[in-house]
């Protein structure tokens, strides 16, 4: 008798021996590179649970045997969203009346905001800064060490990336305004989690109310996941035109947004693929703009 296994039940007994429900195994280089960059994103904050899909089983193996896997442990709770006041809604007016609304939303952020004024292990709030009348909002997902240090968005390293690629589309720091999901440093500079977002993060929109830029640039899964509420990996969204839903009765349009890596993954995986990607998504903000980029930086990777 021919006791030989073959490699589908053999996965199979492995699943059944670790409690998994279903096999689910990447089959090449690129998706595989991609799963790891999604799983790095963070956890989802909005929008329907996500779904694992599984590659049909070869006609020559049998397929593994569905497992019924343990009960997962109970999801923290997570608000509702907080209402956004009536005068965030309305048509912000000048750039000294934008100027003006920000410092109210830092300040009312400051005192009431559900996340930060309950959580630990920060220094400083880190809201935001830049162009009240700003053409490009940058947004991040949360203050890092050196942020928190320094009560900045996007200082220290990944900062730096940033501010180069600011430079490269022929724009100064001080001509776009730049933010983050969360104004308040995670633990272990962890992904914000789905509450954390629920209580700070319509802080977040009505900067984006306030400042009402034409176009809106992601850095990175959650910051992504959040203002497209989206589902999609970074991998896969990311050089795609998205669009930023005002909340109902608010006195905006709807905002074009370009998802890009976030800079601390460009500095971590600092290909010619990666700088490639990130300086095509930025020469499309420019294109959105009517814009093109300076002579020097033409064929610039990120």
């Amino acid at each position: 008798m021919n006791d030989r296994l073959t490699v589908a039940q053999v996965l199979s007994r492995f699943d059944r021996e670790v409690g998994l429900e279903e096999t689910v195994r990447a089959t090449g280089g690129s998706s595989a590179t991609a799963a790891a960059v999604d799983a790095a994103s963070g956890p989802v904050v909005r929008g329907a649970p996500a779904r694992a899909s599984v590659a049909p089983a070869s006609s020559a193996e049998p397929s593994p045997q569905r497992i019924h896997a343990p009960a997962p442990a109970p999801a923290r709770p997570v608000p509702e969203g907080r209402p956004i006041p009536a005068a965030s809604l309305r048509a912000p007016g000048s750039p000294g009346e934008r100027a003006a609304r920000l410092a109210e939303i830092e300040a009312r952020h400051a005192e009431t905001c559900p996340h930060c004024t309950t959580a630990t292990g920060h220094t400083r709030l880190v809201f935001g800064e830049g162009a009240p009348d700003a053409d490009i909002l940058f947004v991040g997902e949360s203050p890092g060490e050196a942020e928190d240090r320094a009560g900045r968005p996007f200082v220290g390293p990944a900062g730096e990336k940033l501010e180069e690629m600011i430079r490269a589309m022929g724009l100064r720091r001080e001509d776009v305004y730049i933010a983050n999901v969360l104004k308040s440093r995670p633990p272990e500079d962890r992904s914000p989690m789905p509450d954390e977002v629920a209580g700070c993060g319509p802080f977040l929109v009505e900067q984006i109310l306030a400042v009402q830029p034409r176009v809106i640039v992601t850095l990175g899964g959650p910051a992504t996941k959040f203002v497209c509420a989206t589902e999609t990996g970074i991998t896969r969204i990311r050089g795609t035109w998205q669009r930023w839903l005002p909340p109902a009765g608010a006195e905006c349009p709807e905002i074009a947004v370009m998802p890009t890596y976030h800079p601390a993954y460009v500095l971590h995986t600092y290909t010619m693929q990666v700088r490639g990607e990130v300086w095509s998504d930025l020469r499309g903000v420019l294109a959105k703009l009517g814009r093109t980029p300076p002579v020097r930086a033409e064929g610039q990777g990120g």
